[in-house]
């Protein structure tokens, strides 16, 4: 069954309307337009430096829009903060590239943190909940071992389960498959498919591997030189004519987005300077 409905973007879990991101006066990526519902996996891709990261930070509301607006849950971010962002941010999870998990508690452990950190639950209902979402990712009988006892790709299982922990409505992913193995890409792909039906939240992936986000996402949005520059069903992009999009999708080491660093005004005047040092 497929997820093409119209989007409605009142019922969004995450909108972005015109947003423009970036840092002070830099703008990263201007007049970004998406949206994510319920349900759906999506994935946002680019080359790295393309401002993946910095949309993410975004939707957690860690920097606001320098134009337009970034909406989770029907509210304007840059209208929160203190207590009513703190509590927008608790119906999210987030999965960090690297996994951050605490080597100094077990597997178990690790997953219970946001449980003892944000909720009264008794321990049995913490032992529940921990070994339910453990049990989701394939990894109930693993619950007393260290972090140090297990290996790249079940650690990544055990950060997913402690992201989907408190059954978050939105699951921002960063980069979720840099550095796994083939087969645990794959297992973490289908994961996040699966979880995002099961718990029927909205799922959006940062990443810039195409053969994984193809197989699960719902829509793909592809950014690269500070812009949105296309979005669609994996099967709309790969029939798409944009050279740049056929460069990302095929991996091509030059194309629209030039292998060669351009030469800027700022880059002659360093070299001029440097040659009438010497």
């Amino acid at each position: 069954f497929t997820h093409d409905m119209a989007v409605n973007t009142d019922q969004a879990v995450l909108n972005l309307d015109s947003a423009s991101l970036g840092y002070g006066a830099f703008t990263v990526l201007a007049d970004v337009s998406m949206s994510v519902q319920k349900g759906q996996v999506v994935a946002m891709m680019g080359g790295s430096g393309s401002g993946k990261t910095t949309l993410l930070r975004a939707a957690t509301g860690q920097i606001r829009a320098q134009k337009g607006t970034v909406t989770v849950f029907g509210q304007n971010l840059a209208k929160l903060d203190g207590e009513a962002l703190r509590q927008t941010r608790q119906r999210m999870g987030v999965l960090f590239q690297q996994g951050a998990l605490f080597t100094d508690l077990n597997v178990f452990e690790n997953v219970a943190f946001p449980l003892r950190e944000l909720t009264n639950d008794s321990e049995a209902a913490i032992e529940d909940r921990v070994l339910d979402k453990l049990d989701a990712v394939g990894l109930r009988a693993a619950a007393h071992l260290g972090i140090n006892e297990i290996s790249g790709g079940m650690a990544r299982r055990v950060a997913l389960a402690r992201a989907i922990v408190l059954e978050p409505e939105l699951i921002l992913y960063d980069e979720p498959f840099a550095g796994l193995d083939p087969i645990s890409m794959g297992i973490t792909a289908q994961l996040i498919r699966d979880l995002t039906d099961r718990l029927n939240c909205a799922s959006v992936l940062i990443t810039h591997d195409v053969a994984e986000s193809f197989a699960i996402a719902d829509q793909v949005y592809i950014v690269g030189q500070g812009r949105l520059l296309t979005q669609g069903t994996p099967t709309e992009l790969r029939a798409s004519q944009d050279p740049y999009v056929q460069q990302f999708l095929r991996g091509e080491p030059d194309g629209p987005i030039a292998f060669n660093y351009p030469v800027t005004p700022a880059f002659e005047a360093w070299l001029q300077n440097r040659t009438t040092r010497s």
